[in-house]
C-alpha cells in the first residue's frame, strides 16, 4: 500500500459466476496507488448458498431452493453494507462493475448514496462515479434477462459460454470454455488456474428502478478482444445511453479480452485512476 492515500475508494461488483479470487492482481496494484479497494463475494455466484451440495463437488442439477436462488437484489445487500460503512466515514467511492456486475454496481447507486446529492444536503462522502468494466448496462426498469432475452417469446439466446442445467433458467447456469471465453489472453496455465475458480449462477430478474447513467459520471471500458461480452454490443451498450440526454459517458479502450484486470493491469489501474480523479472534480 502506498504511504499517500487516494483520494476516493473502489467498490468491485465482480461477475456472475466469479469470486473475487481473479481480482486480486488488480486489487493489489491499485492498493500499490494508495487505493482502498472493496470486493466481497457476491451470494448470486456464492456457492455455498445456490444450494449445490457440497460446493467442492457442485451438484449444478438440483432444484433451486423454496425461496429461490440468490439475485441482484440480495448482491446489493452485501454491497450497500460496505458502501454504507465506507460513505460514513465520509469517503469517496467510485463503484466499478465487470460483466453483470454492472447491473448491480448502477442498482446500488442510488441518489441518496450519490456525492452530489449528500454535498447538497451537507454530507461528505459518497459514490463520484460509475466505471464500466467490459460490464453489462442494462436501462431502467429492465431486468438483465429482459434486455437481453426476445421480448416476442420466440426462443432465448444461449450465450456460447453458458451451459444450462436441468432446471432451465429457473435453475443454474454455469460456463464452459472460460479459459478460452473469459481469460483469454492469459498463458495457458494462469488462464487454467482462474478457469477452475468459477462458479454458477441464477438468471438475473431483479429490475434496475431508478436512473444512474443520468445521474453521475459514467464511464465504459470497451474490450476490443472480449470473447464472452462482444466488443459490438459493448458499443452498442455505450450508444444505447450516450444518445441520452443528460449522460455524462467517458469511453475508454483496452486490447484486451473479458478479463482486463488480469491480462490490462496496469492499464485498467491507470484508467480507473484518471476516471476516478475525473469524477471527483465534478462534484
Amino acid at each position: 500500500m502506498s504511504s499517500v492515500e487516494a483520494p476516493f475508494e473502489v467498490l468491485i461488483c465482480h461477475g456472475s459466476y466469479h469470486t473475487p479470487e481473479p481480482y486480486q492482481p488488480f486489487i493489489e496494484a491499485l492498493q500499490v496507488q494508495g487505493v482502498k479497494v472493496h470486493c466481497p463475494q457476491l451470494p448470486t455466484s456464492d456457492l455455498t448458498k445456490l444450494n449445490v451440495g457440497d460446493p467442492a463437488n457442485p451438484g449444478y442439477d438440483n432444484p433451486p431452493p423454496t425461496q429461490g436462488h440468490p439475485q441482484p437484489a440480495d448482491d446489493a445487500v452485501v454491497l450497500r453494507q460496505v458502501l454504507k460503512h465506507v460513505i460514513a466515514q465520509g469517503k469517496y467511492v467510485v463503484v466499478l462493475g465487470h460483466s453483470s456486475g454492472g447491473f448491480v454496481a448502477a442498482y446500488i447507486t442510488e441518489p441518496e448514496v450519490q456525492a452530489k446529492v449528500r454535498k447538497s444536503k451537507g454530507q461528505s462522502g459518497g459514490v463520484i462515479g460509475l466505471f464500466f468494466q467490459c460490464a453489462l448496462m442494462v436501462p431502467p426498469d429492465e431486468s438483465v434477462h429482459t434486455f437481453f432475452q426476445p421480448k416476442d417469446g420466440s426462443q432465448p439466446i444461449i450465450p456460447p459460454y453458458i451451459v444450462v442445467h436441468k432446471h432451465g433458467f429457473f435453475g443454474l447456469l454455469s460456463t464452459k470454455d472460460a479459459k478460452t471465453l473469459f481469460f483469454n489472453g492469459l498463458d495457458d496455465d494462469l488462464a487454467t488456474k482462474y478457469e477452475k475458480t468459477m462458479t454458477a449462477s441464477p438468471v438475473f430478474t431483479t429490475v434496475l428502478k431508478h436512473d444512474p447513467y443520468a445521474d453521475i459520471p459514467c464511464a465504459y471500458l470497451i474490450c476490443e478482444q472480449d470473447q464472452a461480452l462482444p466488443s459490438a454490443y459493448q458499443e452498442y451498450m455505450v450508444q444505447l445511453q450516450s444518445q441520452r440526454p443528460g449522460v455524462d459517458m467517458t469511453v475508454y479502450r483496452a486490447p484486451s479480452g473479458h478479463s482486463p484486470q488480469l491480462s490490462w493491469t496496469k492499464g485498467l489501474v491507470k484508467t480507473v485512476m484518471e476516471f476516478g480523479h475525473k469524477a471527483l472534480l465534478m462534484v
